[in-house]
């Protein structure tokens, strides 16, 4: 019975000491900053940080504390805002190098329209050349005509440079006091008219100085002094 006795205490020693050191493993892992890795919800990567538990083995945590890395969420923030810009970049170059009108690429198109409008439209084609893809009718019509109506071969016409007006058009605020219609800036001017040219001739169906011109101008001329500046813009 002595001998039994004795293995009980011995045996009871031996449990007290492994729960003793069970319990001090625990408390002082509970202590200790480990790294995990979490999922950051904005950056939506895997991201490590440091994570400290307060409390101890007895009762839960009362605070979870979590230090993100922001600097290298900025990074990847950084990273995907050049991944953006670069795919931006290569859609503008190939979107330049598509070929828009006459076998011409837009910025091609451009440079042939510059090569006819002078004086205050110099360099303009570019406006033209997007203004006339973008709405489906034909540049080199719709240069012509400004170039008929406002003389800018040599020097623009009084309503071009007091008010913006590059095709002729009636309405309110009138230029000056009178019938023609003014526009703040020459961009504007130019966008009215394009706009104009598609829906009140394009749209129906008229796409030929010879079609627009009895409903443009009364002139009986007017188609075939279109059809010249057509023809020397395809040369230019």
């Amino acid at each position: 019975m002595k001998i039994s006795g004795s293995i009980k205490a011995i045996s009871m020693a031996i449990i007290i000491c492994l729960l003793g050191t069970i319990y001090c493993s625990v408390v002082l892992a509970l202590d200790k900053k480990e790294e995990y890795t979490v999922l950051n919800s904005n950056a939506l990567v895997g991201e490590k940080v440091q994570i400290s538990l307060e409390g101890n083995f007895k009762s839960s945590p009362e605070e979870l504390k979590i230090d993100v890395n922001v600097e290298r969420l900025k990074k990847i923030a950084e990273e995907e805002k050049a991944k953006e810009e670069e795919l931006k970049r290569k859609e503008a170059e190939e979107k330049a190098k598509a070929i828009v009108y006459d076998g011409l690429t837009l910025e091609e198109l451009s440079a042939k329209l510059n090569r006819t409008l002078s004086s205050d439209l110099t360099g303009y084609g570019h406006v033209f050349a997007e203004k006339a893809i973008s709405l489906g009718i034909d540049p080199y019509l719709s240069v012509a005509i400004v170039m008929h109506e406002t003389g800018c071969k040599w020097n623009c016409s009084t309503l071009l440079k007091q008010c913006n007006n590059v095709g002729g058009m009636k309405g309110s605020p009138g230029c000056n006091g009178g019938s023609y219609k003014a526009f703040a800036t020459l961009d504007e001017g130019i966008d009215a008219y394009m706009n104009n040219l598609y829906k009140n001739y394009f749209s129906m169906g008229l796409t030929t100085p010879e079609t627009i011109g009895p409903k443009y101008a009364a002139s009986k001329t007017w188609a075939n002094q279109v059809t010249a500046y057509i023809n020397e813009i395809k040369a230019a």
